[in-house]
Formats: structure tokens, C-alpha cells, sequence
């Protein structure tokens, strides 16, 4: 029928483009900290912890290092939580699927946004829950809309990255509040507001989404949501016996034979330990960088409010071009992808060679941008901002796309929830470092900056590894070539 044809063209592009406003607005807006604190040091959260020293020339100064630490400590359980609980998400995903997994979502983030519209000075305490619900309920949005790729076929890794991107600029929300409060709109109607739009993620749940999975590769004829007509999907076979079969929508499928792997399996490769490393060392440079970036700006500004606030805003705005940088990661890979195969050469094989550039690349961003981060030069701070945004784009989408070409994806759900909540535990190091850095090293950040630039070199493993494997596979076929043909 081609109008019901038609009507699923345009449901697909609606659900990629709601999904991108969802991914865009909502999902990662607790990366847009920096803007937030500047909001909530104006209005006294946790003002109790300030205390008035003695500084140079027995002049008095208040001395809000208690306060900065309390700040940062919320940031790094939420961040945590963030990547840690998305394990157990991964395994609700793959077990229930998407309207399980985005309604659990969706009340988390809702339960955050309130709390964060009824907390105050008083209750400052409030911020801990909050901002870790906001994180929690943000991450399955993203999870659960990432396999909107699938709908788009050869432009799968290219939707992954993007997806990932929106996220990675969805933290200028928390810009646009600093904004609206600067103008006179309080954070309770902010968040009152963004409690609201909970009943937009209901109907996008229900209506562009599907009850279980996206399958991959997509079967003919597949449909989700509301049916036009009768259906051709297998998702429209029923038994004899009055039971629905098991469809295509219920079961992921892959190819190349990757099915065959065993969650355990995956978990135990060589890909995953250096894909774990990979994306560990690197994300802990971001959270330390985002956790500390409003007492660097106080040091090298000499605490001129006016400055701090220009540069956390121009911090803000570059964080909104992680949606334009991060297809360029997915473009990268599906422009490898879609060269000739050599004669032999198998779709995975394919796929983790054309995964080897952007792995690579993605490395070489973040030691560029640790080396900017520990340089104490002011101006420098701009272009330091533009190289952690697109670094980041391309670490999440980077990181969400190898697992999807190197495992099977059926344990897709799991892999990405194992390997963010193992990086996870790593990143709690941020916390310690932090304190390193307010206590013994009296607030200067250099020798931090400087061990975490040489920690980054352990993300060119990685590339190396699979650049390694790939070769290994290509020799051995054109040995197995060789000899077939003698």
C-alpha cells in the first residue's frame, strides 16, 4: 500500500528528528554544570561552607574552597551515576525493551527536574539526588534512541554519532537557565518547565517508538508504533493457537555470524579490555576538566565575576557544536565502510577497519586538548573549549559505534552499560585529584594536568590494537588465498 508506505517514511523521519530535539534538550544537560553552579553560588547553595581568613596584609577574604569541593562532589556522583547505572539500564534495554526502559527513564528525570525545583539554600543537600536522577533518566534517552540508527541503514554509524553529539550539546541547557535567571526567571520555573515537557517524552514514547527493539538489519516491510492498515511485518504473524510469535521487533539480529558470540565472550576480548581503557582515561580527562572548570577560571581571572561569567557562557555555547561535530566521526566510518571489499573480506572485518581512523583520531583530540587544559593562559581557554567539544562528540559517539560494529547486537544494551559503568568506577578518581589539587597543591592544577596529559597516552592502544588485528585477518586471508589458488 503506498500510502501506508509513505506513512512510514514520514514516521521514521519524525522519530529521528523528535529524537534528536530529545537527545539535544534533555539528555545531557548535567554536563552543562559549570553554568549551573554560577547560578546556585548566587543564590547560596551550601553559602555555609565559605568562612572569612586573613589574607595578604591581614586583609580579611572569604575563602569558598569548602563550597567549590561540595560542588564538585555533586558533579562526581552524578557523573557517576551517570555511567555506572547505566549497566543495570543496559540490562532492563535488552531485557524489557524501549517502552520499559524510556518509562523508568522518564520518571527518573522527572523525579530530578522537581527536586531541582524545590530545592534552595536551605536545602542545598537537594542537589546530590537531583542532579543525579537528571543524569540517570538523561542516559536512557540516549540509550534507547541510539537504535534509531537502525532505521537508516548504511547511515547507522552516522545517526549513532550525531545522537551522541546532541547529547554532548544538550548541557547548554543549563546556559539557557543561567540566561532566563540573569533576566529574572527563577530555577523553580526553569525546572518546573522542564518537569512539563515529561508529557512529551510520554507521547513520543507511545506513538514514534517501538515496544521492544529496532532490529538490525532491518527486516522488509518493518513498521513500529501505530499500524497503518494491515501489516506485513512479522510483527503481524500470529500462531493458531492465538498467540503472537516471536517478531522481528522482539529478537535484534545481526550479521556476519555475530550472534554467535556469548555475552561472556565479548566481555572477555582483547576489543573490549582496550576499548574500556580507551574510553576510561579519556573521559576522566573531560570530568575533571567540566568538575573544575569554575575555580580554573576563578585562579586565572583573579576571581573577576564578570570575566568568569563571559567565559563560562562563551564554555557553554561551544558545548552546543557537539551535535555538528559528531557526524563527522559516523561520516568517517560509513565513507570507510562503504569502500570496495577486498575479495573475501567479511562485513566485520569491514567494519573494525573502518573504526581504526576514527578511534585514532579521537585520541589524538584529547592529548591535544589536555596539553591546552594545563597550560594557565587565559585566551588559551577558548580554543581549549573548542577542542574538548569535539574530542567529547567524538569519544560518546565513537564509543557507542565500535560497540555496535565489534559485538553482536543483541548485547549491545549490556556491552554499552558494562563498559560505562566500569569507566565509571575509573572516573571516581576525579574527586581524589580534585582535592589533590585544593589541598597539597594549593590550587594549581599544573602536576594534575600534567600526569592526566600522560595518562591520555594510553587511548592510542586502542587504535593500535585493532589496526594490528585487521592486518593479522588480512594476511591470513590472502595466505588462505594463495594457497587455494595453488
Amino acid at each position: 500500500m503506498p500510502g501506508c508506505e509513505n506513512t512510514l517514511g514520514v514516521r521514521r523521519l519524525l522519530t529521528f528528528a523528535t529524537g534528536l530535539v530529545e537527545c539535544l534538550g534533555f539528555a545531557g544537560a548535567v554536563f552543562g554544570w559549570a553554568s549551573l553552579v554560577f547560578v546556585l553560588k548566587t543564590e547560596g547553595f551550601f553559602s555555609s561552607l565559605c568562612v572569612n581568613t586573613t589574607g595578604v596584609n591581614a586583609t580579611h577574604v572569604l575563602d569558598c574552597s569548602g563550597q567549590d569541593e561540595r560542588f564538585s562532589l555533586v558533579f562526581t556522583i552524578a557523573s557517576f551515576l551517570n555511567n555506572f547505572l547505566t549497566l543495570p539500564n543496559g540490562f532492563l534495554f535488552d531485557r524489557f525493551g524501549t517502552t520499559v526502559a524510556r518509562l523508568f527513564g522518564i520518571f527518573l528525570y522527572t523525579m530530578g527536574t522537581l527536586m531541582m525545583a524545590f530545592s534552595s539554600s536551605v536545602l542545598s543537600n537537594l542537589l546530590f539526588p537531583a542532579l543525579s536522577l537528571l543524569a540517570v533518566g538523561g542516559i536512557l534517552f540516549l540509550v534507547t534512541n541510539m537504535q534509531v540508527g537502525n532505521l537508516f541503514g548504511s547511515r547507522r554509524s552516522t545517526i549513532i554519532t550525531l545522537y551522541n553529539g546532541a547529547f554532548d550539546s544538550s548541557s547548554v541547557l543549563f546556559l539557557i537557565i543561567k540566561l532566563l535567571h540573569e533576566s529574572g526567571i527563577s530555577l523553580r520555573d526553569s525546572f518546573l518547565f522542564l518537569s512539563a515537557c515529561s508529557a512529551i517524552h510520554l507521547l513520543r514514547t507511545f506513538f514514534l517508538m517501538p515496544r521492544k527493539f529496532i532490529p538490525y538489519p532491518l527486516p522488509d516491510h518493518y513498521t513500529y508504533g501505530i499500524t497503518c492498515g494491515k501489516s506485513k511485518t512479522p510483527s503481524a504473524i500470529v500462531a493458531a493457537n492465538g498467540d503472537a510469535q516471536e517478531t522481528a521487533e522482539d529478537r535484534p539480529t545481526d550479521t556476519d555470524g555475530k550472534q554467535e558470540k556469548s555475552f561472556r565472550e565479548c566481555v572477555l576480548s582483547r576489543f573490549f579490555m582496550w576499548h574500556l581503557l580507551w574510553l576510561s582515561v579519556m573521559q576522566l580527562r573531560h570530568y575533571l576538566f567540566i568538575g573544575t572548570l569554575n575555580p580554573m577560571l576563578h585562579r586565572l581571572t583573579a576571581g573577576e565575576p564578570s570575566l568568569v561569567s563571559r567565559y563560562i557562557n562563551a564554555f557553554a555555547f561551544t558545548q552546543l557544536c557537539g551535535v555538528l561535530c559528531a557526524p563527522w566521526n559516523g561520516l568517517i566510518m560509513d565513507r570507510l565502510k562503504g569502500k570496495p571489499r577486498a575479495e573475501g573480506e567479511s562485513e566485520g572485518e569491514v567494519d573494525l577497519r573502518a573504526s581504526v581512523l576514527s578511534l585514532f583520531l579521537t585520541a589524538v583530540q584529547c592529548l591535544l586538548f589536555s596539553i591546552c587544559a594545563a597550560t594557565p593562559y587565559l585566551q588559551l581557554q577558548y580554543f581549549t573549549f573548542i577542542l574538548q567539544v569535539v574530542n567529547r562528540s567524538f569519544l560518546y559517539g565513537g564509543n557507542a559505534a565500535f560497540i555496535s560494529l565489534a559485538f553482536p547486537s543483541c548485547h549491545f544494551g549490556k556491552l554499552y552499560g558494562l563498559i560505562m559503568a566500569l569507566s565509571a568506577v575509573f572516573s571516581l578518581l576525579q574527586y581524589p585529584f580534585f582535592a589533590l589539587v585544593k589541598g597539597p597543591l594549593d590550587g594549581d592544577p599544573l602536576y594534575v594536568n600534567v600526569g592526566l596529559t600522560l595518562l591520555s597516552l594510553f587511548a592510542f592502544i586502542h587504535p593500535l590494537s585493532v589496526y594490528l588485528h585487521c592486518r593479522s585477518v588480512a594476511s591470513q586471508r590472502a595466505k588462505s588465498g594463495a594457497v587455494a589458488a595453488s
